[in-house]
């Protein structure tokens, strides 16, 4: 069995968080093109009518029903091929699901997008700061992150089916939830990952990443309304 990032020798221990962080700006580059081509190639207009024709929560539960199967999947994958199978199959799926969210910031609110991404870029580089710099095992937040993920979910599933709304408060509370996230998946590349598998604790940060940016936005968006 693989050992533990956190009990290797500190070379190998450098060489697994450069491979973990170089394929987490690979996933958040490769997001960025296929947004990009979406976008320009015309296909983001129908791809968000067709997922804003139904109801928006909706497309709002696919997103934490999608992190939460990759953070899943980042736990349990043990091959390589499977772990860059799951990052890409996250990367195409994210990309799709965030299309009606940026199709409409970038008709109704231009550039909320670009300040979301530095505001969730400012975020994530100083709590992964707070997570090395202490050295702390959050490993003890996985429970409560769980909880207040299937109470989220809950959240959004009775408010499609009572017809209330999810308002700004909510988004506000869903990015300290990402915040947090990001604190605990950083601890575990720290301390519990093993060594191999650097392309599935990548998927769960780059999953906590794509919540913190969703949620950012749609504040962002709230401000404008």
């Amino acid at each position: 069995m693989t050992m533990p990032v956190a009990a290797l020798e500190t070379d190998r221990r450098a060489t697994f968080l450069t491979r973990t962080y170089s394929h987490l700006l690979g996933a958040i580059l490769g997001f960025t093109v296929l947004e990009v081509m979406l976008f320009t190639n015309g296909l983001a207009e129908p791809i968000a009518r067709t997922m804003l024709g139904g109801s928006w929560l909706v497309v709002l539960g696919a997103f934490m029903l999608v992190s939460w199967l990759a953070s899943r999947a980042a736990m349990n994958a043990t091959s390589l091929a499977t772990q860059y199978a799951a990052l890409a199959g996250f990367v195409v799926a994210e990309a799709i699901i965030f299309v009606p969210l940026l199709y409409i910031a970038n008709t109704t609110a231009p550039g909320t997008i670009q300040s979301a991404a530095l505001v969730t870029m400012m975020g994530f580089v100083g709590l992964t700061a707070v997570a090395f710099s202490t050295r702390k095992d959050f490993s003890f937040l996985g429970g409560t992150l769980r909880w207040i993920g299937v109470m989220a979910l809950v959240l959004i599933v009775a408010s499609v089916i009572f017809g209330f709304e999810l308002g700004t408060w909510f988004s506000i509370g869903m990015v300290t939830f990402a915040g947090v996230a990001v604190l605990y998946d950083t601890s575990n590349v720290l301390h519990h990952f093993p060594e191999d598998r650097y392309v599935g604790a990548a998927m769960q940060l780059f999953a906590s990443v794509a919540l913190m940016f969703w949620y950012v936005l749609r504040i962002f968006l709230g401000s404008r309304d």
